[in-house]
């Protein structure tokens, strides 16, 4: 049996790296050094700066919980139901300390909002979001770090 290609899923095209320390890619503005992600199509969101130039940057792994919620209906297109019926699944707001950002993400499988709390330190991880015949569609995802793990 041959493998299964991995490609990002719809619209995540150039948003991470699948290396095996997966990174988020954003921007950070040349004047100022703001974080930006996903990566900006026009000038500096930050509203002090006029920068319109941007370095590529690879965000932090890791971070700690702002906020989390679970997902008990099935998103709208685009989004692709990776089984036949919708299982619920957790939606977490990470902080990244160091860029001072706030990225959404589906939680990994298995964890529910009664394993989360706000604080709660979160690794990055690429994971399969569907597959069809050729491919497996990739996304990051944040998972709990437990105990004695680092992050």
């Amino acid at each position: 049996m041959t493998a299964k290609t991995r490609a990002p899923a719809l619209g995540s095209e150039g948003w991470f790296t699948a290396d095996p320390e997966p990174a988020l890619l954003g921007q950070q503005c040349t004047a100022c050094r703001t974080f930006v992600f996903p990566k900006a199509g026009y000038g500096c969101p930050n509203p002090a700066c006029l920068g319109t130039e941007f370095d590529e940057v690879r965000l932090s792994r890791s971070g700690t919980v702002w906020s989390y919620t679970d997902a008990c209906y099935q998103p709208p297109a685009p989004y692709v139901t990776p089984t036949e019926e919708h299982v619920p699944f957790c939606i977490a707001a990470v902080e990244l300390a160091e860029e001072g950002l706030v990225i959404m993400g589906q939680v990994v499988a298995g964890v529910t909002v009664a394993d989360l709390r706000v604080g709660q330190r979160m690794e990055l991880v690429i994971d399969v979001l569907f597959s069809d015949d050729d491919t497996d569609h990739l996304i990051w995802k944040w998972k709990p770090v437990t105990e004695g793990e680092v992050a």
